[in-house]
């Protein structure tokens, strides 16, 4: 870990903006708090609750989930550690991809689930508004515009406050802002895979926050880099992708996830991690590897 005496807090990473809403610029992804294969209870409940509860403490104000984790499970076990909510904690949630077993994803972003799914959120996570609700994914058996425009009609009932993307590409992000307001994009991407550079790219220029998933890549020889680079800075490989992430742009809100307190706090250290410029070059340099390889 980054050699410091000082409690890790996630404010050391900066802050962005999520249209009227600020936030620590490290957040918490709450999917790993579920059973193995994002399916069920977690192995073990009080170590996911003194995890959420670890994060906030240390200086978390963003925590990304999902209904589909579980599914359910994450939400309840966020309202069940963290609810009454402290001042300033942003919980942005999902809808439109459905788990129907471990390691199982099914499309349903038609405007009857979308409906129906806002509601299951509000419920379990006891709010009455959600600060950003985020479309899964796009359902490719249902109208693009009619799932932002059933989510822009719950905008305007007061369910929700602002709305979001993931998984998408530019052509998406575009498209709904037509509709209406978009504050977040969260698509994979990290220093080993930039295949959204580009749309990494149009959100800084439009003031809008990207949330990357999977920090780490998939790619072999990267790894071994990034092993070398930790541990001449006396880091963890995930600290150094995180701390690149940081670096790549001010919009950029990284969001690992674990369900173990003690990892919770080494994934936040991250936030006071300088990278040297050379070494965010040599990083910056890595080639991805082909689409078909990941």
């Amino acid at each position: 870990m980054p050699t410091t005496t000082e409690t890790p807090n996630a404010a050391a990473a900066g802050q962005v903006n999520l249209g009227d809403l600020t936030v620590n610029r490290l957040g918490f992804g709450a999917m790993r708090i579920t059973g193995p294969g994002i399916w069920g209870p977690p192995k073990d409940h009080d170590a996911s609750i003194k995890t959420l509860r670890r994060a906030v403490d240390l200086g978390v104000n963003f925590i990304d989930t999902a209904d589909s984790y579980g599914p359910n499970v994450s939400e309840e076990l966020i309202a069940e550690a963290l609810h009454p909510y402290p001042n300033g904690l942003v919980i942005a949630t999902k809808g439109g991809w459905e788990r129907v077993g471990p390691g199982q994803w099914v499309h349903n972003a038609s405007p009857k689930h979308l409906e129906e799914a806002v509601n299951g959120s509000l419920r379990r996570l006891k709010l009455d508004r959600i600060d950003v609700y985020q479309l899964h994914i796009p359902d490719p058996t249902v109208s693009f515009d009619a799932s932002m425009q059933t989510l822009e009609k719950l905008r305007q009932q007061g369910k929700i406050r602002h709305i979001a993307l993931s998984n998408v590409t530019l052509e998406h992000v575009e498209r709904a802002r037509k509709i209406t307001p978009i504050v977040s994009v969260q698509n994979r991407y990290s220093f080993a895979d930039r295949e959204w550079d580009y749309l990494l790219d149009h959100c800084e220029k439009n003031g809008i926050a990207f949330i990357p998933w999977a920090p780490l890549g998939q790619n072999r020889e990267a790894h071994d880099l990034l092993d070398k680079i930790a541990k001449d800075l006396d880091a963890s490989p995930l600290q150094v992708a995180l701390a690149w992430l940081l670096r790549r742009s001010p919009v950029t809100l990284p969001i690992p996830g674990t369900s173990s307190p003690q990892h919770v706090e080494e994934n936040i250290a991250a936030a006071a991690l300088k990278l040297p410029d050379a070494t965010f070059k040599q990083l910056s340099a890595v080639t991805p590897p082909p689409a078909s390889l990941r």
